[in-house]
């Protein structure tokens, strides 16, 4: 087996992105804490690390296992769909790093474990029949958001925040990002399917972009994202104790600029631009996990 075909298995920008929230969440728990790092912390952050991106693995794995014929018209390019990964290797790759995950987490502790295996149940239902919820747009869009809008960064952050100071404290900057990734996510999954308009319409699988149109979906995106930027910045004026307000209002409002910027030369009828994009959307989230962080240790 070729590591490249692994890590085009992994999905790599989902593997960038739950990395950056398990970085991002140990970080903050240290700001919020005022607590020093240690080697016990570093193994804790490395372990945590490792459960999540084996349960990442699972998720989108599984996705691919039950999706190989949608993936031929959309996704040629993945490993199972272009048959340089056969469908038992794939079924190996999925199970070991489930039941690693799941071990994994169990040894570190109780709130790491909840998160991954919660985590792994939504992401099973997401993809294998009978219950199949990526058949229906807005359980779809219910199983991602839950995932990476809630469970990760609520989970992780008592994970860690029991590790610091022994108890379960949601500090007020973690609701903030919370709710700043759960209506990022809520963009994430009304775009991601409006590359793949051709399979997903062939094999019958309800997304947004069928129900409503690629414009509807494309603008409603983009008023997502503003709202979360918007949120964000009204938040971190509200809350000037727990974050840096003037690094958090300046960042978010150039990212917000170069969002609409950005979004001026998308072209929706050409997958190529339409995927382009959806991936500079990806690269957005990704700068949360990195900007949030800062905006908490400077304060």
């Amino acid at each position: 087996m070729q590591l490249s075909q692994l890590w085009k298995f992994s999905r790599p920008h989902t593997i960038i992105g739950t990395s950056l929230s398990v970085g991002a969440l140990y970080t903050i728990a240290l700001a919020t804490t005022h607590s020093p790092i240690s080697w016990q912390s570093i193994g804790q952050l490395v372990g945590a690390w490792a459960a999540c991106i084996l349960g990442n693995i699972y998720i989108v794995g599984l996705n691919q296992l039950y999706d190989v014929e949608i993936d031929r018209v959309n996704k040629p390019d993945l490993p199972l769909a272009s048959g340089k990964l056969s469908i038992a290797q794939g079924q190996w790759i999925v199970g070991v790093s489930g039941i690693l995950a799941i071990v994994i987490s169990l040894l570190l502790g109780k709130w790491l474990f909840a998160t991954v295996a919660l985590s792994l149940a939504i992401g099973t239902a997401y993809s294998l029949p009978p219950i199949r919820f990526k058949q229906y747009s807005l359980l779809a869009a219910i199983c991602i958001l839950t995932v990476r809008g809630c469970v990760v960064n609520l989970g992780l952050f008592l994970h860690f925040d029991r590790l610091f100071t022994g108890t379960d404290t949601v500090s007020p900057s973690i609701w903030v990002l919370t709710l700043f990734i759960l209506v990022f996510t809520i963009a994430i999954a009304l775009f991601k399917d409006v590359p793949d308009l051709e399979g997903d319409s062939k094999y019958q699988i309800e997304t947004f972009t069928i129900v409503l149109g690629k414009l509807t979906v494309f603008n409603l995106t983009r008023w997502a994202i503003t709202i979360a930027y918007i949120g964000t910045i009204a938040a971190g004026i509200l809350m000037p104790a727990s974050i840096n307000t003037w690094f958090l209002a300046i960042s978010h409002t150039g990212l917000l600029g170069l969002l609409w910027w950005r979004s001026q030369d998308i072209d929706l009828d050409k997958k190529e631009s339409i995927a382009d994009f959806y991936q500079f959307i990806w690269k957005l989230f990704f700068w949360e996990y990195l900007i949030f962080p800062i905006a908490c240790f400077v304060n």
